[in-house]
């Protein structure tokens, strides 16, 4: 058999106690080790409710220790994690998915079937959408999670391998573009990364209407990762590229139809407001035409269209600028 951990880094929130639950009811060789790290910000957090999602684990209990992260983001809790593990394999949990009833057994296959170049195996991930109407924006964007390579939602790693290359990048703040650099830093080490046969859902949990709005702050992390892996980064990661050059298009035809207004110059204005208007529209058209297409849909998704673009822009300067000489992590870390 071959042994494992199993790592969560967590804010505590309302969906650990299911991913837990999963966890202790999923048939198959149990866990040597589970490592919770209980990444929520401040000196004290209320334990209360990390003691009701602990109660769910049943016999996993005794095998499962806590760990604080300090709120320093999903990379540093799970590097905290790492310190903790002996076992030869560590798989990687979100706290907000549920593993499938059979995900022991699968999980120790996947394991046992890895070749000795093999590094890391990723699960496989579904996402349950509603039935009956279209989905959501923020729905969509969170079944895109099923089509991402090597997401820490579900990910194995071989524990040598993650500390021969200096665990996750802690310069991620956010659950974002972390788990890319991790696994572009590992096939480079010469290692192969491969998907295995275990199942596990990640539900969409409520969020915010202005959630896509306080997503723009992954662009950032985008600039991160050029500064590290190159202007082909995106094809490296088998990425999607996103509309960030459309969005500092719209956005820098916006600023200067206020800067021409400003001083006077009407018609170049108005020639610019058009395009900031056309930009503006085509990104909330398609974003409106594949969802449900309700009265409080539609109103978010033209109100969020109209300001993600500056945002978007703001947020990738700013990370151009802050991470212009980053170096590379083992070299950060040092």
């Amino acid at each position: 058999m071959t042994s494992y951990a199993v790592v969560i880094p967590t804010l505590v929130r309302d969906t650990l106690a299911d991913c837990l639950g999963a966890l202790a009811a999923a048939t198959g060789p149990r866990p040597d080790q589970i490592v919770l790290v209980d990444d929520r910000p401040g000196p004290a957090p209320d334990p209360a409710a990390l003691d009701h999602a602990l109660g769910v684990l049943g016999d996993l209990r005794d095998r499962t220790t806590v760990r604080t992260g300090g709120g320093r983001g999903p990379a540093a809790a799970r590097n905290t994690g790492l310190r903790a593990v002996s076992a030869p394999w560590v798989a990687f949990l979100d706290d907000d998915v549920q593993v499938g009833p059979r995900w022991c057994e699968q999980l120790t296959r996947d394991l046992t079937e890895a070749s000795p170049d093999v590094a890391a195996v990723q699960g496989v991930i579904t996402v349950p959408l509603p039935g009956g109407r279209r989905p959501t924006d923020w729905e969509r964007g969170t079944a895109g999670l099923a089509r991402a390579r090597w997401i820490t939602a579900d990910m194995a790693y071989r524990t040598a391998v993650l500390k021969q290359v200096g665990g996750f990048d802690e310069r991620f703040p956010r659950a974002f573009r972390e788990d890319a650099d991790l696994a572009l830093r590992v096939l480079g080490a010469g290692h192969r990364i491969r998907q295995g046969g275990r199942t596990t859902r990640h539900p969409v949990r409520p969020a915010s209407r202005w959630a896509s709005l306080k997503h723009q702050r992954g662009n950032a992390d985008d600039a991160l990762m050029r500064r590290l892996h190159g202007p082909d980064w995106w094809d490296k990661a088998v990425a999607p590229r996103g509309r960030i050059r459309r969005h500092a298009a719209i956005t820098a035809a916006g600023a200067a139809a206020c800067a021409l207004a400003a001083a006077g110059h009407r018609r170049a204005a108005a020639v610019c407001a058009a395009g900031w208007a056309a930009g503006t529209a085509e990104f909330a058209r398609a974003r409106i035409l594949p969802g449900p297409r309700t009265r409080d849909e539609v109103t978010t998704m033209l109100v969020t269209s109209a300001l993600i673009p500056p945002a978007a822009t703001w947020h990738r300067l700013a990370g151009a600028w802050r991470h212009r000489n980053a170096p590379a992590w083992q070299e950060a870390a040092r």
